[in-house]
């Protein structure tokens, strides 16, 4: 009996080791099963994280882009302009203008009799002086400005005559702007101007021309630097480069028709006053001056018939 007695204790122990055994293993299992799904969890929290620091250095470069803008005109505060527009302050630009070929038009506006946006011919590479009698043909393209084509110390005039107002003579100055009267001079023996239209005008203030596609945007595919006067030179009568900032004259100019233009800033190349005696032909074509949308386009329209120039 003792000995069956000791066999079965010995049997309940070997159970009791096992049972033990088996407890200890599945409590083992239990926390490696704890360790791997918090390991699992930190990888995919890791993960997110990363992504979503990875998604937001992406975010700051498109927004940086998107930010950066490329300033290619400089324009005057107040002032409404296109790429490419040649302005005088206060000047509301027309866009979206379409052209017929033999006729000029500012949106909205009907044809101008006379007036013509037919390009003329094109010089590529360099741009040769003209005769002083002018050229045979239109020339409204260049590649290059044109070299000194004029004496600064002889006297030059220019003939402006619009049609159905009169001619206006203007004394050139070579002597304070030799750049700007020379590019004057080149493009009017060009017969750049021939036939354009002035594209707008404001009473009391100016006369805006120089543009062969009257739209406020044409060039004559060039610029130059300025040649600015003092502080209270204007005058009426005086004739000075329309610009879009400094050092971007091209073809476009105005004359100064009232007060308000003289008491312009000195911000635009001075090159040429009208003669004494021409008050009713300035009071005619400031007369034709727009109050409303900055002047575009005039009441009534003024075309550029010729611009001859005299030299001695």
């Amino acid at each position: 009996m003792g000995t069956a007695k000791r066999e079965r204790q010995k049997a309940n122990r070997q159970l009791r080791l096992e049972q033990l055994e088996k407890e200890q293993h599945k409590a083992k299992n239990k926390k490696r099963a704890i360790q791997i799904a918090v390991l699992l969890t930190l990888f995919v929290v890791g993960a997110v994280i990363l992504s979503f620091v990875v998604s937001g250095d992406d975010d700051d470069e498109v927004s940086a882009g998107a930010s950066t803008t490329v300033a290619s005109e400089t324009t005057v505060p107040g002032e409404t302009t296109v790429p490419g527009e040649t302005t005088v302050p206060g000047e509301t630009t027309v866009p979206g203008e379409t052209t017929v070929p033999g006729e000029t038009t500012v949106a909205g506006e009907t044809t101008v009799p006379g007036a013509t946006t037919v390009p003329g011919g094109a010089i590529t590479g360099e741009t040769p002086c003209p005769p002083a009698e002018g050229a045979d043909e239109r020339v409204t393209s260049f590649e290059n400005p044109p070299p000194m084509c004029i004496d600064p110390d002889k006297t030059y005039t220019a003939d402006i005559t619009y049609a159905g107002a009169g001619t206006l003579r203007v004394a050139l100055d070579p002597q304070r702007a030799p750049v700007t009267v020379n590019n004057f001079v080149v493009l009017a023996r060009y017969r750049y101007f021939d036939g354009t239209t002035c594209h707008r005008a404001i009473p009391d203030f100016v006369v805006q021309c120089g543009d062969p596609t009257a739209t406020g945007t044409g060039d004559p595919g060039y610029s130059f630097e300025d040649e600015l006067p003092e502080a209270g030179e204007y005058q009426i009568g005086s004739l000075a480069m329309a610009n879009s900032g400094p050092d971007t004259n091209g073809s476009q100019f105005f004359l100064i028709t009232g007060d308000n233009g003289a008491a312009l800033p000195p911000n635009y190349s001075l090159f040429g006053q009208a003669d004494q005696g021409q008050d009713e032909l300035i009071a005619t074509l400031d007369a034709k001056g727009n109050p409303a949308d900055n002047g575009v386009p005039p009441l009534e329209p003024i075309v550029i018939e010729s611009v001859v120039i005299t030299e001695s």
